[in-house]
C-alpha cells in the first residue's frame, strides 16, 4: 500500500503482494478467502498463553519469579520491540512491549514524530534484530502524514542500524508496509480502530500501531476536561486498543500533548535538565488508567539550553510510569539518520534515589 494512500483496504496497482495466507490483492481492492480471519503464525502466541493458563491451574503456583526464570517456556511475555537504538533499548529494557498502550508525550519538537516514524521502520526487521517482521499503521489526527521525513529515515537505515548486515536492510521494503489513515474527529479515530485496524492486524500485515496524537481529536470536540462524555469515548478507545493489543500481540503507542500550568510572577523556572512539574500530559486521569507505560520526551527551552553544559544533549527521555521499569531517563538527539540515544547518559529519577 502505497504511503499517500487514505484507506486502509486499498491497493494499487503493481503493488500486490501476499497479504495473508492465501490471500492476495486483485485490482484494488484486498480480499481473503471467507472463513478465514487469522494467519497461521499467530498460533504461537495463543499457544503461550495456553501454556500459562494450564500452568497456573495446576497444582504448583506461577509467580512472577518463575515466569522470569523460564523465559524459553514463555517467549511472548518477553519479547519487546525495538526502537533500533541500543541506548533507547536499555532504558526501556529491550523496547516497547507487545502487550499494552505505550504513551509517549512532550512538548512541540521534542522528537515524537521522529522516535514514532523510527518504530516504524524498526518493526519491519527480522526477529533476531528487534523487529516483529510486520508493518505498521499510522493514524495521523493533526498534520499531513511526514513522508517526506520518513523518506529520509527509509535512506539512512544502513547508518543507523549498523547492527544488521546490510543485504538485510536492502531486501525490506519500508514504505511499502506503513498503511497511513487519517482521523480528524473522535468518531472517525473509534471507527477506524473498531472496524479497519483489526483487518490488517488479523492478517499479520502490520504489528505496530501508532496514533500521532491521541490528543487532538478531543481537545476539538470537548469543551472541559471534566466532560462525561469525553471521559466515555476515552474509555471506549483505551479498551479497544488494549483489545487489539492483547490479541494480536502488538505495541500501541500514542503520541500525547502536553499541558502547562501558567508560572506566577516572579516564581524562577527549575534547573535546567530536570523535568518540569508543571507540564503534565492532555486528557487527564481517564486516559492515565488505560496505559501501560507512559514516556516523557522533553525539549530544554532556549534559555535552559544556553545553560545546559555542552556535553549534554537538549532532549530527554523519561519513564514516567512503568509496571517493569523504575522511572529513569537518558538523553537523545535527533539527526538525519534518526534519533539515536547518547551513550553513558542513562539515569536513574532523583526522587526514586533518595528513597
Amino acid at each position: 500500500v502505497g504511503l499517500e494512500s487514505s484507506c486502509l483496504c486499498t491497493c494499487r496497482g503493481a503493488a500486490s503482494s501476499q497479504v495473508g495466507r492465501g490471500t492476495r490483492c486483485r485490482g484494488s481492492v484486498c480480499r481473503a478467502p471467507a472463513g478465514e480471519q487469522r494467519p497461521h503464525r499467530w498460533a504461537g502466541a495463543h499457544v503461550a498463553g495456553v501454556a500459562s493458563a494450564v500452568h497456573l491451574q495446576g497444582s504448583s503456583v506461577l509467580t512472577a519469579l518463575h515466569l522470569h526464570q523460564q523465559k524459553e517456556k514463555f517467549p511472548a511475555q518477553h519479547q519487546r520491540l525495538s526502537l533500533g537504538c541500543p541506548v533507547l533499548d536499555r532504558l526501556l529494557r529491550g523496547g516497547l512491549p507487545l502487550d499494552g498502550i505505550t504513551e509517549l508525550a512532550g512538548r512541540s519538537s521534542a522528537g515524537k514524530t521522529q522516535l514514532a516514524l523510527q518504530l516504524c521502520l524498526a518493526v519491519q526487521f527480522p526477529r533476531q534484530h528487534g523487529g516483529l517482521e510486520a508493518g505498521a499503521v499510522y493514524v495521523c489526527t493533526e498534520d499531513v502524514f511526514p513522508n517526506k521525513r520518513l523518506q529520509q529515515l527509509i535512506s539512512q537505515q544502513q547508518h543507523l542500524r549498523r547492527d544488521v548486515p546490510e543485504e538485510v536492510v536492502r531486501k525490506i521494503r519500508f514504505g511499502n508496509q506503513i498503511f497511513i489513515e487519517h482521523a480528524a474527529d473522535v468518531d472517525t479515530l473509534l471507527e477506524c480502530v473498531s472496524k479497519k485496524l483489526p483487518v490488517l492486524l488479523s492478517r499479520g500485515m502490520a504489528r505496530l500501531v501508532v496514533i500521532d496524537s491521541v490528543a487532538a481529536p478531543f481537545r476539538c470536540e470537548f469543551d472541559g476536561p471534566a466532560s462525561a462524555p469525553r471521559a466515555r469515548c476515552l474509555q471506549a478507545l483505551g479498551a479497544a486498543l488494549r483489545q487489539l493489543s492483547c490479541t494480536f500481540q502488538s505495541p500501541v503507542l500514542c503520541v500525547n500533548q502536553v499541558t502547562e500550568a501558567v508560572e506566577e510572577r516572579g516564581e524562577a523556572p527549575g534547573p535546567p535538565g530536570l523535568w518540569d512539574e508543571r507540564t503534565s500530559p492532555a486528557l487527564g486521569i481517564t486516559w492515565s488508567n488505560q496505559l501501560l507505560m507512559r514516556l516523557m520526551a522533553d525539549r530544554h527551552h532556549p534559555t535552559e539550553a544556553v545553560l545546559t553544559p555542552p556535553s549534554h544533549p537538549a532532549r530527554t527521555l523519561r519513564v514516567i510510569f512503568a509496571p517493569h521499569l523504575p522511572p529513569s531517563s537518558c538523553s537523545y538527539t535527533v539527526n538525519a539518520e534518526g534519533v539515536r540515544g547518547t551513550p553513558e547518559t542513562e539515569a536513574a529519577d532523583p526522587a526514586t534515589a533518595e528513597h
